[in-house]
C-alpha cells in the first residue's frame, strides 16, 4: 500500500510538473506575441491618425519604460507571494491592454494601451522565466535555458507574422488580432491556477518592493561581461520592432503587410531556431557565434538597405536573428546554473532591465532623429552602434575564457 501511495504521488508530481511547464511555455509565447503584434500596424496607424514618426517610436518606447519601472519594483515579487497570483494578474492586465489597442483611435489611447501592456509584461517577464526554471526536469538539466531563449523569440515571430497576415487579408485585422489576444490572455489568467505552485509564500515582500538592482556576488562579474551582448541583441530587436515595418515600406518600397510582418518575424523566428539548434553547444561557443552573427547580419542589412533590395534585406535579417537568439541563449546558459531557486526572479529582473533598456532607449533616440536626418540615415547610425556593441561583446567573451 505504501509503495502504491508513493508511486501515485510521484506520478502526480510528474503530471503537475509537465502541466506547469506547458502553461509557463504557452504564457511566455503569448506575452511576447502580444509585444510584437502591434508593430505591423504602426505604419497604417501613423497615416490614419496623422502622427509624426517620433510619436510611433514613443508609443513603442513607453512600453519598455513601463516594463522597466515595473521590473524595478515588482521584479522579485513572485519569489514572495508565489508565481500563480502574479501570472494571473499579469494576464488580466494584458487582456485590458489588448482591448484598448483594438479600439485605439487616438495617440493617447495607443499610449495607454502600451503603458498598460508594459506594466503587465514587467510583472510577467521575470516571473515566467523563473517558473520555467522551476519546472525544469531534473533529467534534462539546461532545458530551462533553452525554453527561456526559444519561447520569447518564437512568440515575437508569431505575433508579428500573424498580425501581418491579418492586415493583408482582412479589413478587420485589429479586431481579429487583439480580440483573439484578449481571449487567450483571459484563458491563461484562469488556467495558471491548474498548475502547481513552485514558489511558496515567505517573508520579505515589503522590502522586495523597494526599487533596486540586486545581483548575487557570485555572478556580478559574469553579468557585467555579458551586458554588452544582451544590449546589442535587444537593441537589434528594438530597431526591427519599432522601425522594421516602416523600413520595408518606406525605404524598400514593399507595400505588402505580410512582408512588413516578416521583417520582424524573420528576426525573432531565426533567433528561436538558432537557439534550439545550439542547445547542445557550450555556452561560450553559443555566445561567440551570437555576437558575430549579430555584427555580420547587421552589416548585411545596411548593405541591403543601401541597394534597395527587400530580398537581400530579409536574408540579412535572418542572419542577424540567429545572432539575436544565440547571444541571449548563451548568456542564459552561463548564468542559470549558478542561481539558487530563491534568487531566480530577482536575477531575471536584472537581466530583463538591461534587455529592455536596450529595447526602448535606442528606439526613442531613433524616433527623435528620424524627422531630422531621415529613416535611412537613422538606421545606418543605429546599425553601426549595434555592430560596435556586438564586436565588443564578442571580444569580452573571447578574452574572459568563461
Amino acid at each position: 500500500m505504501s509503495a502504491e501511495v508513493v508511486s501515485g504521488t510521484t506520478t502526480g508530481a510528474v503530471v503537475g510538473r509537465r502541466l506547469g511547464a506547458g502553461v509557463a511555455l504557452g504564457a511566455v509565447v503569448l506575452m511576447m506575441a502580444g509585444a510584437s503584434a502591434p508593430s505591423p500596424f504602426y505604419p497604417d496607424l501613423q497615416v490614419d491618425l496623422g502622427l509624426q514618426p517620433w510619436v510611433m517610436t514613443a508609443v513603442f518606447a513607453v512600453y519598455a519604460v513601463a516594463l522597466l519601472a515595473t521590473l524595478l519594483v515588482f521584479g522579485s515579487v513572485s519569489d514572495h507571494v508565489g508565481r500563480r497570483p502574479v501570472v494571473s494578474v499579469g494576464f488580466l492586465l494584458l487582456a485590458a491592454s489588448f482591448a484598448l489597442f483594438q479600439g485605439a483611435d487616438t495617440a493617447a489611447v495607443l499610449f495607454e494601451a502600451r503603458i498598460l501592456q508594459g506594466v503587465a509584461s514587467g510583472l510577467l517577464l521575470s516571473t515566467l522565466s523563473a517558473a520555467v526554471a522551476d519546472f525544469e526536469r531534473p533529467s534534462r538539466p539546461g532545458s530551462a535555458a533553452v525554453v527561456n531563449a526559444v519561447a520569447p523569440m518564437a512568440g515575437l515571430a508569431v505575433g508579428a507574422v500573424v498580425a501581418g497576415v491579418a492586415l493583408q487579408v482582412s479589413g478587420d485585422a485589429r479586431l481579429i488580432v487583439f480580440d483573439g489576444l484578449v481571449v487567450l490572455s483571459l484563458l491563461l489568467a484562469a488556467g495558471v491556477w491548474l498548475a502547481p505552485e513552485t514558489a511558496p509564500r515567505h517573508e520579505g515582500l515589503v522590502a522586495s518592493l523597494r526599487p533596486r538592482i540586486a545581483v548575487p556576488p557570485a555572478i556580478r562579474g559574469l553579468l557585467a561581461r555579458s551586458a554588452p551582448a544582451i544590449f546589442a541583441g535587444w537593441a537589434t530587436g528594438g530597431l526591427f520592432l519599432s522601425l522594421g515595418a516602416a523600413i520595408v515600406r518606406t525605404e524598400l518600397g514593399a507595400s505588402s503587410h505580410i512582408l512588413q510582418g516578416l521583417a520582424i518575424g524573420a528576426l525573432a523566428g531565426a533567433g528561436a531556431v538558432a537557439a534550439y539548434a545550439f542547445r547542445n553547444r557550450s555556452a561560450r561557443a553559443t555566445t561567440l557565434y551570437g555576437t558575430a552573427a549579430l555584427a555580420v547580419g547587421t552589416v548585411l542589412s545596411l548593405l541591403a538597405l543601401a541597394s534597395g533590395s527587400a530580398t537581400a534585406y530579409l536574408v540579412a535579417v535572418v542572419v542577424a536573428g540567429t545572432g539575436f537568439g544565440t547571444a541571449f541563449f548563451g548568456i542564459l546558459r552561463t548564468i542559470m546554473p549558478l542561481l539558487p531557486a530563491h534568487e531566480r526572479a530577482e536575477v531575471f529582473a536584472v537581466i530583463f532591465i538591461v534587455s529592455y533598456l536596450a529595447f526602448g532607449v535606442p528606439a526613442v533616440i531613433a524616433g527623435v532623429l528620424t524627422p531630422q536626418i531621415g529613416l535611412a540615415t537613422t538606421t545606418y547610425v543605429y546599425g553601426t552602434v549595434v555592430v560596435a556593441l556586438s564586436a565588443a561583446a564578442g571580444l569580452l567573451r573571447w578574452r574572459s575564457g568563461d
